[in-house]
């Protein structure tokens, strides 16, 4: 008698997707050949670039390209898993030509590689090179060198390489039909990966660029080590560190980029020229701009990347999709959630077959219909649906203040006591966690971690309504609009947006889904859901370009933008505010004394005592975007 064998959920599901995955490779390989080239710039630099084209010669076909500073490899014979390990695999199904390119300076490309290379406006010269230029006469070599392509380009890319789609989107290029910039990097000092309202982000700034910043020589097909951590826990590490002075001596003087952010502490004209909304005039393409509601590198980037071509280019075809979706998770093979949170769905797998693919079949193949006829394809987290909205921010909300009361309460009523605080002390030696665990990367998940560990502080204020009698939904920016004294002369401030759910609140079938044995129900009462968090640098409550100290003891206002939010609090649930003012070792620590902190030695660090006031004078408020 044969005995089945039979295999956990996990491990089942990974001997299907590696068997899948096999299966694709094959038929790419079956019907794709690889070419790589050096594509010839106006200023003479050759960038390496590998073609992937199609072998079916009864149609011609568009071009589909990626630049990136991440590599083009494998080099050589072999393919790129990305043709069948993502969703980049449909695209050669549909016959597309893929092309990923090196950008200037980056692995087999000639030239000299500049982060974030600021956009020319006003191009005089062959000399006049930007990323933009790139593109256009990267786009022009293949149109006119490829053959059988039948005339039409598309850009995409994630993160570093959505910023090399927007740049792309500048080119001017006629026959750019579609770009896609996805979480593109688009303001590294307000906020996008490295910065937060002039906050350093020092834990992915220190963990990236001590890899990815190393010089290297020219071309090569090698990859940079990273950094030696000695210690795995990042909480344990960054305070031992002490200092950013310290980190800057662990990175050592050859990483250039890191030199100059140390040599930028408030936003000069060095930072302004690196916005890249500058470039984002005269755009041609249909653009659809795409990103993650709990992105933890660039959530700023695709919401303000889409409003600034929205403004600077009023009627052109400009969409908006914004899911629940960690950086890049749109792309995978699962959406359905992230870390305790379910989404009830598979949001990527939805978002690519009904969104991304008609979206390049359309524009470059003249295929099907415009697949996103709304403005704003957006999902609400909290009841788990999609809205198909006319604008972003939508034309239906209220911008409504809800205020801090006395003992930890929240109101939509202003304060009427005459006087009325609720203070903490603040301690750079004890920073706040921004999440539970030890870890040594930075999580993703910590976007709608729980924050229940934070509310058990005492240097974390706590606010929270009632229990919600109906549903409350947010959608757009959150201003926080804070009356505070602090004892010192700066502090940071972090304010939190909370989803409580009810007490007895449980996820169905979520063993089940987690690959675990067992079914039943996974228990999330009590749970509080990080919406939204954002960190104010204080002393640049006035101005990014002048920072300016704060009075010891003078009520002083600190009022800043958080990043949108679309989310719907449950009747039954409560929303939550949490003020603190450290984040660590997300962001770096603040001394809480007025210096230059990239300079401030260990000395410079100080408790302070911060309040934050809630009476009829002085009422800090939250301003939340009320959809009806």
């Amino acid at each position: 008698m044969l005995r089945k064998l039979l295999l956990p959920p996990f491990l089942f599901s990974f001997v299907l997707l590696k068997a899948q995955t096999d299966q694709d490779s094959l038929w790419i390989r079956e019907n794709y050949t690889k070419k790589e080239i050096y594509i010839p710039m106006r200023d003479g630099v050759k960038l390496f670039t590998a073609v992937y084209t199609p072998k079916d010669m009864s149609e011609k076909h568009p071009i589909l390209m990626n630049r990136t500073p991440y590599s083009c490899a494998p080099y050589g014979a072999d393919f790129s898993g990305r043709l069948t390990g993502s969703h980049w695999k449909y695209y050669c199904r549909e016959n597309y030509i893929i092309v990923i390119q090196d950008v200037r300076g980056r692995w087999m490309s000639e030239g000299e590689f500049v982060d974030i290379r600021p956009f020319i406006k006003d191009k005089k010269t062959n000399n006049d090179i930007d990323e933009a230029s790139d593109t256009y006469d990267a786009i022009d070599w293949l149109i006119k060198n490829l053959p059988n392509n039948n005339g039409n380009v598309g850009v995409f890319g994630i993160s570093y390489p959505g910023f090399y789609s927007t740049m792309a989107a500048a080119s001017g290029h006629p026959a750019l039909k579609a770009v896609s910039p996805q979480a593109p990097v688009t303001e590294w000092f307000l906020g996008d990966d490295f910065h937060h309202n002039g906050a350093f982000f020092q834990m992915d700034g220190f963990s990236f660029y001590s890899g990815f910043g190393k010089p290297r020589p020219k071309p090569t097909t090698i990859g940079p080590s990273g950094f030696d951590f000695k210690i795995r826990d990042n909480y344990k590490f960054y305070l031992e560190a002490g200092t950013l002075k310290s980190l800057a001596k662990m990175m050592g003087d050859s990483i250039k980029f890191w030199k100059d952010l140390y040599a930028h502490p408030s936003y000069d004209e060095w930072w302004k020229a690196r916005n890249a909304r500058n470039a984002m005039y005269n755009i041609k393409p249909a653009m659809l701009i795409v990103g993650g509601l709990f992105d933890a590198e660039d959530c700023y980037g695709a919401w303000n990347l889409y409003k600034a071509i929205e403004k600077q280019n009023p009627g052109i075809h400009n969409k908006l999709v914004m899911g629940p979706w960690s950086h890049g998770q749109w792309s995978s093979r699962d959406g359905t959630r992230m870390g305790n949170i379910q989404f009830g769905s598979n949001t990527a797998l939805w978002y690519q077959n009904n969104i991304e693919i008609p979206f390049f079949n359309y524009y470059l193949k003249g295929k099907g219909t415009d697949p996103n006829l709304s403005e704003a394809t957006i999902f609400f987290s909290g009841e788990n649906q999609w809205h198909n909205l006319n604008q972003w921010p939508p034309a239906n909300i209220s911008n409504q203040p809800i205020y801090f009361q006395p003992n930890g309460n929240l109101s939509w009523n202003k304060p009427t006591v005459s006087k009325s605080a609720s203070e903490y002390i603040s301690d750079p030696a004890h920073p706040v966690p921004y999440t539970e665990d030890v870890h040594f990367d930075r999580t993703a998940a910590y976007m709608d971690d729980d924050q229940r560990f934070a509310s058990r502080r005492t240097d974390v204020l706590t606010f929270q309504t009632d229990i919600l009698s109906e549903d409350l939904t947010l959608a757009g920016p959150v201003i926080a609009d804070l009356a505070v004294s602090i004892t010192g002369t700066d502090a940071d401030f972090v304010v939190k947006i909370i989803d409580v759910f009810p007490d007895d609140f449980s996820y169905p079938n979520s063993a089940a889904q987690q690959g675990r044995a067992g079914g039943g129900s996974y228990p999330m009462g009590g749970y509080q859901m990080l919406v939204r968090g954002e960190i104010m640098r204080g002393k640049f409550r006035n101005s990014f370009e002048t920072p300016t100290p704060f009075t010891p003891n003078k009520i002083e206002k600190v009022k800043f933008d958080l990043p949108d939010v679309a989310h719907t609090f449950k009747k039954g649930h409560r929303l939550m505010i949490q003020i603190q003012s450290s984040w660590f070792p997300l962001a770096d620590r603040n001394p809480q004394k007025f210096v230059n902190i990239y300079e401030a030695d260990i000395t410079d660090f100080q408790k302070a005592v911060i309040k934050i006031y809630h009476d009829a004078a002085n009422s800090s408020n939250i301003v939340l975007p009320i959809m009806k």
